[in-house]
């Protein structure tokens, strides 16, 4: 449970996308991977609170539902929204990885067409999921280990290296303000690094979705969210702290950063071995994407918020049908990739950001009613104590509602923000159609831990 926390954090975007925050913002990118990681960090210890109070198939989607109490109307629509948005987030996962995943194996085998590659990949990683929960976590553990264990070693050869201790010579710490100074161009680019951040740090949430196929739980969760707690802020701001300062953020090398940091200390073969970390967090990524749609997806059935036919189990306790329906909407997109890349795949890919940022705030939201409601219905639950509340998660909020308004400011972001939008209004109206069609809301009973987890 640990590792798939750390494993969530820890992905494609720290390796190559923190490129882009640098040749932008500069040595002072450093900031920008803070700011979004105390967010996170604060969203963390709230998902451990509720978690470890209520372990349950669907996590916030659920605590969204709870936290309104017995304004059921209110309750029903976070619920929707929350859980809707999430699957739509990770079978986006599951097509963009796939598709990067083909482009990193033709490294290798560049005769292959991609679109066979990103196909494979999709059917290995479903037939893992198929087989049983623990051929996830097993799987995930071994992924996560290969991307926590590249991320300490970097940082160890690194921190060698700036000390002067290693064969070739030592730029010091000099690189972090002899290009233009630390924050060369301005405190703008800072805030906007901030804002793309805020991707690269989805994930590690799953623990929490996990916690309800777990032996002990409330164990397994608080300890699994107080490791992501400490670490993500050392492996992602220590990791790009040591590559700001070996690689001058100005030179062409940055865009692939850690490929470039580790050619500077003359790591022999750099290129093949961030070729396997980097796949591999790829990899790492499309298996959470089956394993977090699936169980989300089977969640929503439980509410009549998606067809019940979709909750069948297997003799495992595997929700077949739901790993199948998330996994068919990545293979159409792995299609749309190729056949519509500039139409299509790009709305997807331009909106699920977006998306993202709008669970985050659910949650935080869901947190601060649910917090008052355990307090007075059950307070023996409150084993994890979200930090100086309602005050930390005041700020929580309104830091990524900050994020949100900030897009509408920043060019690069003004498309996803108008595309997350357009996602959001497409929700609501399927909402207005199930409240009137379909299943009426209830007031949700605070029963969970008897409820969800039993049944898988």
């Amino acid at each position: 449970m640990t590792m798939i926390a750390l494993g969530g954090v820890i992905g494609a975007g720290l390796f190559v996308g923190s490129g882009v925050i640098i040749q932008s913002a500069g040595p002072a990118a450093v900031i920008s991977f803070l700011i979004t990681g105390v967010l996170v960090v604060l969203v963390m210890r709230m998902l451990g609170e509720m978690a470890v109070a209520l372990p349950a198939v669907g996590s916030f989607y659920e605590y969204a539902r709870l936290a309104w109490g017995k304004n059921v109307f209110v309750g029903d629509l976070a619920g929707f929204l929350t859980g809707w948005m999430y699957w739509y987030f990770w079978v986006i996962v599951v097509a963009l990885e796939a598709v990067a995943g083909a482009t990193l194996i033709q490294f290798w085998l560049p005769d292959v067409p991609a679109w066979i590659i990103s196909l494979v990949l999709i059917v290995v990683l479903t037939a893992t999921n198929l087989f049983s929960v623990k051929s996830f976590g097993e799987f995930e553990f071994w992924f996560a280990s290969i991307k926590v264990a590249a991320i300490v070693v970097f940082l160890f050869l690194g921190t060698l290296f700036l000390l002067g201790m290693w064969p070739t010579e030592s730029p010091g710490l000099t690189n972090l303000w002899a290009h233009g100074g630390f924050a060369p161009n301005g405190i703008a680019p800072i805030l906007t690094g901030a804002v793309a951040a805020t991707g690269f740090y989805f994930g590690a949430e799953i623990v929490t979705i996990a916690a309800a196929e777990c032996a002990e739980p409330k164990k397994a969760v608080a300890r699994a969210t107080n490791s992501v707690i400490t670490r993500v802020l050392v492996f992602y701001v220590g990791s790009v702290l040591l590559v700001v300062a070996i690689v001058p953020w100005s030179s062409t090398g940055i865009a692939t950063p850690y490929v470039s940091a580790l050619g500077a200390m003359g790591v022999p073969a750099v290129a093949q071995i961030m070729n396997a970390v980097v796949l591999t967090a790829v990899l790492s990524a499309l298996n959470s994407g089956v394993y977090a749609s699936s169980r989300m997806l089977f969640a929503l059935t439980k509410r009549g918020d998606a067809p019940k036919s979709l909750a069948k189990l297997s003799r495992s306790g595997v929700p077949v049908r739901a790993i199948l329906f998330g996994t068919l909407f990545g293979y159409a997109s792995v299609v749309m990739s190729y056949i519509s890349p500039d139409t299509v795949f790009a709305f997807l890919v331009n909106s699920y950001g977006t998306v993202a940022i709008f669970v985050y705030v659910l949650i935080a939201i869901s947190q601060l009613r649910l917090r008052a409601r355990l307090e007075r219905e059950a307070p023996e639950r409150l084993i994890v104590r979200m930090w100086a509340y309602p005050y930390l998660t005041y700020l929580a909020i309104f830091g990524m509602v900050g994020i949100v308004v900030a897009m509408a400011f920043i060019p690069d972001q003004r498309t996803p923000l108008a595309l997350g939008a357009v996602s959001l209004a497409v929700l609501l109206v399927a909402y207005v159609a199930r409240f009137f069609w379909g299943t009426r809301p209830q007031i949700a009973p605070m029963t969970l831990e008897a409820h969800d987890y039993s049944e898988l």
